[in-house]
């Protein structure tokens, strides 16, 4: 897929990028350009893994001025310009009922339990994007041993705080929800809460180190 900038509604912007630029960082260096400057009329930033949301009001944006800028972060993403984020520590129970699929992970990774915990817990991830339920955080990347496809066969309800990966990516259920990622861990802390203001854990761009807990 190559770069591009569609309309997506009369008051939005659907960016994408190549995969390589997407792996690098792309939609969220174009987040944190258009923050640091941001385009008139300009209302919300959603990004996920390839694009960016661009929100705008129609009444008080030029749109094809817009247009124009967010071509140009297609042709040339700021990857220099990453947002700084937050740094936020996450403790994971890992193994057992906790992670029951800690072993499985280690076997189709040629590594043992304590070596996949190594690498996970060495390993600063970014928030690449909030979504599938609120407060579901998309974190990346993982070293290439933990990269695997996801289970055959999804698991019709996961616990809330289970720490699970699957496609280079780590994600955090925050509710008990269906799922199909590998499981290796389940954390304490509370990823969604309706009445905190924001109501989600963590927020894109943000980089999250995972720690053991005994």
């Amino acid at each position: 897929m190559s770069g591009r900038v569609d309309p997506f509604g009369e008051a939005a912007f659907l960016v994408r990028w190549p995969t390589d630029l997407a792996g690098a960082g792309a939609p969220l260096a174009a987040m944190a350009a258009l923050q640091s400057d941001p385009p008139s009329g300009l209302i919300d930033l959603v990004p996920a893994i390839d694009s960016l949301l661009v929100c705008f009001d129609p009444l008080i944006a030029n749109r094809d001025h817009l247009a124009a800028r967010l071509a140009d972060l297609v042709a040339h993403p700021p990857l220099t310009a990453m947002p700084v984020g937050r740094e936020v520590v996450i403790p994971v129970r890992y193994g057992g009922d906790e992670g029951p699929d800690l072993h499985e992970v280690a076997a189709q990774s040629g590594l043992s339990p304590d070596e996949v915990v190594a690498l996970h817990t060495g390993t600063v991830q970014r928030v690449l994007m909030i979504g599938f339920t609120p407060g579901y955080p998309y974190l990346g990347w993982l070293p290439p041993a933990l990269h695997l496809p996801r289970r055959a066969t999804p698991r019709l309800a996961v616990p809330a705080g289970s720490v699970a990966i699957a496609a280079g990516m780590t994600g955090i259920y925050p509710t008990k929800l269906p799922g199909g990622w590998h499981i290796i861990g389940r954390t304490g802390l509370r990823l969604f809460n309706p009445t905190a203001d924001p109501p989600t854990l963590l927020q894109p761009g943000d980089r999250v180190r995972f720690v053991r807990e005994e």
